[in-house]
C-alpha cells in the first residue's frame, strides 16, 4: 500500500467531471468514463495518449507517493492530515490553464503562485515522518544520474527530486508526445476544459489518494478541506 497527499477537485466538480472524462476514469469510484469527442481527436487517440496519467488520476502532487513508515499507520495518518487541513488556508490557483511541460500537457499555472508553493512545501514537511525510507530500486527508479544537484538533494531529504524550490504546480492530461502532435492535442485540451476553468480554480481540500499494490489505480481515499471549520463557506 502506497499513500500520496494531492489536491484533486471534489467529485461533482466541473473541473473533476471533465477530468475524469479525458482520462477515462474517474479517480474517486476508480470505474471507467468515457473519453470525449473532440474535432480532429478521436477517442481512441485520447485513450492512447491518455494511458500513463489515468492510472494516477486526477491530482496534482504535493506529497508524492510513499509506503508508511515503521510505526505509522492509516489511522494516524488521518489524524494528522484532518488537523494539519484545518490549520491551513484555502489557496486560489490565479491563472491555471493548459499548457505543456516538456512533451507532457496538463494544467499549469500561468504566473507564480507563493501561496500554492508554500501550501506544497508544509505538505512536504509536515508529513514526512510517516514516509518510509526510499529503497535502492525507488530511487534508481527516479533516474538519479538526470537529476540537478538540488533535484538529487530533494530526493535524499524528501523522497522526490521535485519539491521545495524545484516544486511546479502541474496537473498531468496526457504522456509523452510527439512534437507534431502538440498543435491537436492542445486545441482539444483547451476545446475540452476551458469551460471548466472559466472560474476561478481554489485549492479547498488536501485528498489522499492511495495505491493498494504496486502498478494499481490510484484512488482517492478521502478529502480534507482546508481551513478552520467556522471559516469554511457554507455552500
Amino acid at each position: 500500500m502506497r499513500y500520496a497527499i494531492c489536491f484533486t477537485p471534489p467529485s461533482g466538480d466541473p473541473l473533476a467531471l471533465a477530468a475524469a472524462s479525458w482520462l477515462g476514469r474517474n479517480v474517486f469510484s476508480g470505474e471507467a468514463a468515457e473519453h470525449p469527442g473532440l474535432k480532429g481527436l478521436g477517442v481512441h487517440e485520447i485513450a492512447f495518449h491518455t494511458a500513463l496519467p489515468r492510472r494516477f488520476g486526477f491530482h496534482a502532487t504535493f506529497k508524492a507517493p510513499f509506503r508508511l513508515s515503521d510505526g505509522s499507520t492509516e489511522a494516524s495518518l488521518l489524524r494528522e492530515l484532518m488537523h494539519f487541513s484545518g490549520r491551513m488556508e484555502p489557496v486560489a490557483l490565479d491563472g491555471l490553464t493548459v499548457g505543456r511541460i516538456g512533451d507532457v500537457y496538463g494544467l499549469i499555472l500561468e504566473r507564480p503562485c507563493p501561496s500554492v508553493d508554500y501550501l506544497a512545501a508544509s505538505v512536504v514537511q509536515a508529513f514526512d515522518g510517516f514516509r518510509a525510507p526510499l529503497s535502492e530500486t525507488e530511487i534508481e527508479r527516479r533516474n538519479p544520474e538526470r537529476l540537478s544537484a538540488p533535484q538529487f538533494s530533494n530526493l535524499s531529504r524528501w523522497g522526490h527530486p521535485y519539491v521545495m524550490d524545484e516544486f511546479r504546480f502541474h496537473m498531468t492530461l496526457t504522456g509523452p508526445l510527439l512534437a507534431r502532435d502538440f498543435p491537436r492535442i492542445e486545441q482539444g485540451l483547451k476545446a475540452h476544459f476551458d469551460p471548466a476553468l472559466a472560474e476561478p480554480v481554489v485549492v479547498t481540500n488536501l485528498a489522499l489518494f492511495v495505491e493498494a499494490e504496486r502498478g494499481a489505480p490510484f484512488t482517492v481515499h478521502s478529502l480534507h478541506p482546508l481551513g478552520r471549520v467556522s471559516s469554511r463557506k457554507i455552500a
